[in-house]
């Protein structure tokens, strides 16, 4: 057993065969309950003696992914109120190495998702000298319910007390707190967007890493509060963060999975504002789109997977049963014009369906597009794109969202990835992908060219051809979201 110290007390880590040693379930802030309910993270509090620091800690309160995504989409529920947690994996426990310190942002819309998932092990980033750090945040109405009287984006000010816990104690764990990557995907790198843009995480960390999710519409004040109006009408209270500290936490649960099933079963824009292009009521909410500057000093690697939106096509049979008419409908919602956009988008799929075509069209929407934004506003960024294609659910699930994890954490062999790769997946790419994420955390530059408004360089990560840069992919169908803000 290793011990190291923080500011609040000793912890007893669990060292490997492999030379690394994992601290986990260490608290960086206090339980979020009770007096602190709905509130801004507190201090954890100190304690004497060595905490035991081998099993992870209680997770955030979260319902069970609903079907069929809770058999895809690997986390796991671990009860207890001190759910402020994070973990720590280390080559060289101690101080004085000032390695490089990756901090992971688990995904999850919001709702779901935590740290401590086998998946997001960190133990291969340690392996290949850098501290490894994952963390736990509230999710749902206790993270991102808009409440009178009760500060914003809570899980957000969760990241960033976590970040700041990262800056006064990882020199204790062999990390060099100057030298902080942020790293996360879906709802974790639109965690990142909003960071990048937050002046309380100013100098938090140096370089950031943003998987399929970007600077995006959050919700607006307004959609928020008819969101907490409806959840409040659901569990028969009125919408005051008194009346939601009553509520018990399964039944409030209950009726956020509810809430969510509601909006994306029914996204009309008169009863739900924005939600009805997010379809997710739970999430930061910012009076407008922000995009970070230059001046931020972040070092940024940004891309998306070529078919994210066929994990929310395929496993729920809509890709094949998805109607021309619906196509045309949630491609003006997004912004274009169907007559001319649907044409550019035809013309590279000469044979695809109109599930098909909806994939192409909100993967750009939601995952592509931000990406670029972001590449745009900030020079010298890195673009990059996943587009290895799973041969699960018959070949059907492609470069899916969430494809990219167990490449990025060199989890291959992990069971709960087994669902989403299919048999067989390419460790060869995993070792190209992992390379570059570490390279990037340790010297600034991924392997290859930054992107830039000219050449637009982006690596492809696939291995049909092997891995390589190309210009400016699908060139025809991103100038139709020029004009798209």
């Amino acid at each position: 057993m290793t011990v190291c110290r923080t500011r609040q007390g000793e912890v007893r880590g669990r060292a490997s065969a492999e030379g690394v040693t994992a601290f986990l379930g260490v608290p960086y802030a206090a339980p979020p309950f009770g007096a602190r309910r709905f509130r801004e993270p507190a201090p954890p509090e100190p304690w004497t003696g060595v905490r035991d620091a081998t099993a992870a800690g209680p997770t955030a309160p979260h319902a069970p992914y609903a079907p069929p995504f809770d058999a895809l989409i690997p986390e796991d529920t671990i009860p207890g109120d001190d759910c402020l947690n994070l973990n720590v994996w280390t080559p060289a426990p101690g101080p004085g190495a000032r390695l490089p310190v990756m901090v992971w942002l688990h995904g999850g819309a919001f709702t779901n998702g935590s740290g401590s998932a086998s998946g997001y092990d960190g133990g291969a980033f340690a392996r290949d000298g850098v501290v490894c750090v994952t963390l736990n945040y509230r999710l749902g109405a206790d993270g991102f319910l808009r409440l009178p009287g009760r500060p914003d984006n809570r899980g957000l000010l969760d990241q960033i007390a976590a970040l700041r816990w990262v800056r006064e104690n990882i020199a204790s764990f062999g990390g060099d707190p100057d030298r902080v990557t942020v790293f996360g995907e879906s709802a974790g790198a639109m965690s990142i967007g909003a960071l990048l843009c937050a002046e309380a995480a100013r100098g938090l960390f140096r370089r950031a890493i943003l998987q399929s999710g970007a600077c995006h519409h959050f919700l607006r004040p307004s959609s928020a509060r008819l969101i907490a109006a409806r959840l409040a009408e659901k569990l028969g209270i009125e919408p005051t963060a008194k009346a939601f500290e009553a509520v018990a936490l399964p039944d409030l649960l209950a009726s956020q999975a509810e809430l969510r099933a509601e909006v994306t079963a029914d996204p009309d824009p008169a009863r739900w504002g924005e939600a009805v292009l997010n379809i997710m009521p739970f999430e930061p909410v910012l009076p407008g789109l922000a995009l970070p500057g230059p001046d931020r000093g972040v070092d940024l690697l940004v891309g998306s997977n070529r078919e994210e939106y066929r994990l929310f096509l395929v496993p729920t049979r809509r890709l094949d049963a998805f109607p021309e008419s619906s196509l045309r409908a949630m491609t003006a919602a997004y912004g274009l014009d169907p007559a001319a956009a649907l044409p550019v988008y035809r013309a590279g799929r000469p044979d695809a369906t109109p599930g098909e075509l909806l994939d192409a069209v909100a993967t750009d929407w939601f995952y592509r597009i931000p990406a670029i934004r972001l590449a745009e506003a900030v020079p010298g960024s890195y673009v990059y794109e996943f587009a290895w294609r799973s041969p699960a659910f018959d070949g059907t699930l492609g470069a899916c969202h969430a494809l990219e994890l167990p490449f990025v954490f060199d989890r291959l062999a992990d069971p709960s990835y087994a669902p989403l790769l299919g048999p067989a997946p390419p460790q060869p790419l995993a070792d190209a992908v992992h390379r570059s994420w570490v390279s990037f955390a340790t010297t600034g530059t991924p392997g290859w060219a930054p992107y830039d408004t000219t050449t637009r360089t982006t690596m492809v990560f696939t291995t049909d051809p092997s891995p390589t840069v190309v210009s400016d992919p699908r060139r025809e169908e991103r100038l139709l979201w020029e004009d798209v803000r």
